[in-house]
């Protein structure tokens, strides 16, 4: 669905790796069936399998006149003639394809062989672990060198076409884009609303034995208030199976159905809205919600496994004010400031890209939901003193996602000691530090619009998606997560896994046709394999709920959101070092479910080029 733009031209995405290896795959099947490789192009005579071949009788007559038989591959390689068809003569153009040499591009002078075939038919059982044992083999034998290393965490991904020549105006969150954040800061958010809880809410003192859990969630899941179950939904509305959680317990597939009628399906009016809040069930979308989403499942865990009556809509609410007051107090900043060291990582990079927007005429400006005191004291430890400089624009506590939609609210100056002042504003100056105000007055006092202005943000819904929507700006994401993702997915376990995974699953979806009951006991075993390997190759990334990005062969919930309000996503700011200032990102075009199978996902499932094709041909 996403495609990698490579920085290096020498260097191919590992999707290309995977389709060098579909072509491969394919044509190697071919040759163990047939000893040679397939036609360039199909004959014209018939879809399925269609040979010509001349008859030696009719050139003894001096007819030249060439007879056609449908011919199917069978499971041993060889070839049959149907007798359901009658011949027919070639056209023309099929007398001169059989002059043509066939076989892989740059090899001449090898031409199919034809068979006939007296040997008794093979089991319907050893037919089919035929077929599984030649595919697998195939899978593990013709994966490129190399091909499992071809990612690059510091790449950004193309959901649209960009050229950075075209940008003249560079805007920026705070939190999460120019500064990024130790998972310290997680526990210390954690463990301060779980005191919250305790203290102010007056919940049970056993909850404090449940220390932070790093990587127990993912950003992204959904949270459904009424039931207290944390999710992972899929971008059609379905729950992926296996990764629903009632406190820090997983809940049976079987009981997730139940308690949603007897489907996995989530209701458009159920699901978190626009913005992801509701009304029954919420999406966790910024990195800030992660102690929030660990809070809540232990929480609920407290209560359950101590038998203790509870409202799951009430404990919801409780933590979701506990984790507010954390940042209302000021506690966060207090952490960070304290303490930027620790805190704050690759402020170095942060500096070297503004030095560089700024060298080459870019404007920049920031606009953040952050007080204007803990910007400064991380600008000025990442930048210096002189970071304004920088900017064109700052404004601080801007109550985005409202800022973007609100027409009334003013602009507020702030002075050089962070007090506001009460003068009418009405222009936007460099040097000066702005408070709250409104996008409107932002685009009609600096008049910067449409696709000139590229603005980076981490949360989606918040910084990026009316941007996107309503005013047409470029849109860009910080993923931090992708930076993990991508060494996962540069495994050399989950390369194979993945492609036999793939291969599989076209095996059975082109052998479900063999429904006596040998044949129902193999595709058990067949999808009971690809069951373990859809919870392995999850459990690589996260094991309870796998990767942001997909479920089991679907884009997440949050992915298709990431692809509709982003046009370039990345790791973190630096990977624009990495780029000409002048650079296009392509999106690469990528088959849709109709297209080309040019993907391991869509080998085996339909392509013309695919043996043993008649056992779909009661489908076309």
């Amino acid at each position: 669905m996403y495609s990698a733009v490579c920085f290096f031209p020498s260097v191919c995405t590992v999707k290309m790796s995977f389709k060098t290896v579909g072509t491969a795959l394919t044509r190697a099947l071919w040759t163990r069936g047939q000893r040679t490789p397939p036609l360039a192009r199909a004959p014209k005579v018939n879809r399925l399998s269609t040979t010509c071949r001349t008859s030696a009788e009719r050139k003894q007559g001096g007819d030249k006149t060439k007879a056609c038989s449908s011919e199917t591959v069978r499971p041993s390689g060889e070839v049959s003639s149907s007798a359901s068809e009658p011949p027919h003569a070639c056209t023309t153009g099929d007398k001169k394809r059989l002059k043509e040499p066939v076989g892989a591009p740059g090899v001449t002078g090898v031409r199919r062989r034809l068979y006939t075939s007296t040997a008794a038919p093979v089991s319907q059982s050893s037919y089919m672990w035929a077929r599984y044992n030649d595919t697998k083999r195939l899978v593990h034998d013709l994966i490129p060198p190399g091909a499992c290393h071809l990612l690059n965490s510091s790449t950004i991904y193309a959901n649209n076409e960009v050229n950075l020549a075209e940008v003249d105006i560079y805007g920026f969150d705070y939190d999460y884009t120019l500064a990024l954040y130790s998972n310290a800061l997680n526990t210390m958010i954690y463990s301060t609303a779980r005191d919250f809880l305790i203290k102010h809410f007056k919940y049970p003192e056993g909850i404090r034995k449940y220390d932070y859990i790093p990587n127990f969630t993912v950003r992204g899941l959904h949270y459904d208030i009424q039931k207290g179950l944390l999710m992972k939904i899929d971008a059609f509305h379905y729950i992926q199976p296996g990764t629903v959680y009632r406190g820090l317990s997983p809940v049976p597939d079987d009981e997730v159905r139940q308690l949603y009628g007897g489907t996995y399906h989530i209701p458009l009016q159920q699901d978190s809205g626009f913005y992801g809040k509701g009304p029954k069930v919420k999406q966790f979308m910024d990195i800030f919600s992660i102690p929030e989403m660990t809070l809540l499942a232990a929480a609920n865990d407290f209560f359950i496994t101590n038998d203790i009556e509870y409202d799951p809509v009430h404990l919801f609410k409780d933590v979701s004010e506990a984790i507010g007051m954390v940042h209302l107090k000021g506690c966060m900043y207090k952490w960070v400031m304290e303490d930027l060291d620790q805190f704050i990582l690759r402020g170095e990079e942060t500096d070297a890209v503004l030095h560089r927007l700024v060298s080459q005429g870019k404007k920049l400006f920031l606009i953040t939901n952050s007080p204007f005191s803990f910007v400064d004291k991380g600008m000025t430890y990442m930048v210096g003193k002189s970071w304004r400089d920088f900017f064109d624009v700052v404004i601080v506590q801007a109550d985005k996602p409202h800022f973007f939609t609100d027409c009334v609210k003013p602009f507020r100056r702030l002075d050089s000691n962070g007090d506001l002042q009460w003068d009418r504003i009405k222009s936007l100056n460099k040097g000066q530090i702005y408070k709250q105000g409104n996008l409107f007055d932002f685009l009609r006092l600096t008049g910067w619009r449409g696709s000139r202005v590229l603005y980076f943000g981490d949360h989606l819904y918040s910084d990026l998606a009316d941007l996107m929507l309503r005013h047409g700006w470029r849109t860009a994401a910080i993923i931090p997560e992708l930076e993990q993702e991508t060494k996962v997915v540069s495994t050399d376990r989950y390369a194979l896994s993945l492609t036999w995974l793939q291969a599989l699953t076209g095996l059975m979806e082109r052998l479900q046709t063999h429904r006596d009951p040998e044949s129902k006991l193999i595709f058990e075993e067949w999808q009971n394999e690809r069951e373990e390997l859809r919870v392995m190759t999850k459990n690589l990334f996260n094991p309870q709920f796998g990767s942001i990005f997909r479920t089991c062969h679907n884009p997440t919930y949050f992915s298709r959101r990431l692809s509709r309000f982003s046009d370039l996503y990345m790791a973190s700011l630096s990977c624009l070092l990495n780029y000409d200032p002048s650079y296009t990102f392509y999106p690469r075009r990528t088959p849709l479910q109709h297209e080309a199978p040019l993907w391991m996902d869509q080998l085996c499932t339909g392509c013309m080029k695919t043996p043993f094709l008649e056992e779909m041909s009661h489908i076309r």
